[in-house]
C-alpha cells in the first residue's frame, strides 16, 4: 500500500509539472506588480472534456489572478485518484463526484473535505441508443419482459453503479433486474455502439460523445438521469486538503469564488467557454465541448434551485448519508455531514 501511494504521488508530481499555469515568468506579482501570487495546484475531475472548461475560463479571464492565486490546472483521473493526490499534498484542490467522495471517506479516512458544489444535482445516468430496449426517460424500460437481466457497461465502483439501488427504489423497479458489466470508461461509447450491452453508465453530459461513437448508424442517445428521480444527490464537488482548509480558509474561499465565476461564465456562454478550452487543450472538439456545457446547465443550478451557485446544504447531505446507509452502500454511522463538508467555507445564498 505504501509503495502504491508513493507511485501515485510521483505520477501526480510529474503531471503537475506539465499542467497549465495561470501566469508566466512574472507571475510572482499581482495585477499591480506589487503583490505576490500564491501558487495553487488544481485537478479536474476527469480529463479535459467540455464539462471541465469552467476552470480554464477562470484561468483565461484572470479570475484566479484577481484572487491573488497562480493556479496550475492538471487533468484528473477520477474521483478517488483526485482525492488521494490532494490528500497526499501533491495538489491543493480537485473536483470529484460527491457521492463517490462520501463513499470513499466512509471507508478510508483521507484528509480532504468538500468546500463547494459544482452541480446541485447528480449527473449520473444510464445511457443507451435509440431503437433499443431502453427508452428515453422511461425507467421501467430497464426491466426485460422475458426476465433476463439488462446489461449495463460501467467501471466497477462507479457512482452510476453504487447509487443504482437508490434510483431503482425511487422508480419502482427491482435493482436485481440490471447487471453491471465491468468495462473501462474510455471504451464504453464504442461498447454501446457495437450493441455489446443494453446501456452504459455515463454522466448526462457524455451524450455527445456517445452519439459521436455511433458513426455507422448515427443513432440518438437516450438517457435515464438519476438526478431526475433522486434529487438529493449532488454531482461534482470542490474538494480541498484538511490542513489547507484549517490554516488558510481565506485562500480556500477566494479559490472557490474564482472557480465559480468561471463556471458562471461557462454556463452563460458555452460556445465561448469551449473555445477557451481549445486554447489550452488544442485537440478539443469545440462543438462537443459546447454541447456538454449546455447539458450541464440544469445540473449546476436547476431552475427550482434558489440558493447560491456552489452552495451545500448539510441537512440534504445527511439525507444522502441515510440513503447510502439504508442500502448498505456505506457502513452505518461511518460518516456525518461534518466529516465530508466544511459548511463554513462553502458558498451561501
Amino acid at each position: 500500500m505504501r509503495f502504491r501511494r508513493s507511485a501515485v504521488a510521483l505520477v501526480a508530481v510529474l503531471a503537475l509539472a506539465t499542467g497549465v499555469s495561470a501566469c508566466n515568468d512574472d507571475s510572482s506579482t499581482g495585477a499591480n506588480g506589487d503583490a505576490k501570487l500564491e501558487k495553487v495546484s488544481y485537478l479536474t475531475s476527469f480529463g479535459t472534456f467540455g464539462r471541465e472548461a469552467y476552470a480554464y475560463v477562470a484561468l483565461e479571464k484572470g479570475y484566479f489572478k484577481d484572487a491573488g492565486l497562480d493556479v496550475t490546472i492538471t487533468p484528473g483521473k477520477g474521483t478517488v485518484d483526485v482525492m488521494k493526490i490532494v490528500a497526499g499534498g501533491q495538489a491543493d484542490y480537485g473536483i470529484g463526484d460527491f457521492t463517490a467522495v462520501m463513499i470513499t471517506l466512509a471507508k478510508q479516512k483521507l484528509p480532504v473535505t468538500t468546500v463547494g458544489m459544482i452541480h446541485q444535482r447528480s449527473m449520473a445516468a444510464i445511457v443507451a441508443l435509440d431503437g433499443g430496449q431502453i427508452k428515453d426517460r422511461d425507467p421501467k424500460s430497464l426491466v426485460k419482459a422475458n426476465g433476463e437481466k439488462t446489461r449495463i457497461g460501467d467501471q466497477p465502483g462507479s457512482t452510476n453503479q453504487v447509487t443504482f439501488p437508490l434510483y431503482a427504489q425511487q422508480v419502482g423497479i427491482d435493482k436485481n433486474s440490471v447487471e453491471f458489466v465491468p468495462s473501462p470508461p474510455p471504451g464504453l461509447p464504442a461498447l454501446l455502439a457495437n450493441n455489446k450491452v443494453d446501456g452504459i453508465g455515463q454522466f448526462v453530459v457524455g451524450l455527445p460523445l456517445v452519439e459521436a461513437a455511433d458513426k455507422e448508424k448515427k443513432r440518438k442517445a437516450v438517457v435515464l438521469p438519476y438526478g431526475d428521480k433522486v434529487q438529493d444527490l449532488y454531482g461534482n464537488a470542490i474538494i480541498a486538503r484538511d490542513d489547507l482548509v484549517k490554516d488558510n480558509g481565506t485562500q480556500v474561499k477566494k479559490f472557490t469564488e474564482a472557480l465559480l465565476k468561471g463556471l458562471t461564465d461557462a454556463l452563460a456562454d458555452p460556445a465561448a467557454a469551449a473555445k477557451i478550452l481549445q486554447k489550452y487543450v488544442p485537440d478539443t472538439n469545440v462543438t462537443v465541448a459546447a454541447k456538454e456545457l449546455e447539458l450541464m446547465k440544469k445540473y449546476a443550478k436547476p431552475d427550482e434551485f434558489k440558493g447560491a451557485l456552489g452552495e451545500v446544504d448539510s441537512d440534504r447531505v445527511q439525507r444522502v448519508i441515510d440513503d447510502l446507509t439504508k442500502y448498505e452502500v456505506i457502513p452505518a454511522k461511518s460518516i456525518t455531514p461534518a466529516d465530508v463538508v466544511n459548511a463554513d467555507l462553502a458558498p451561501r445564498g
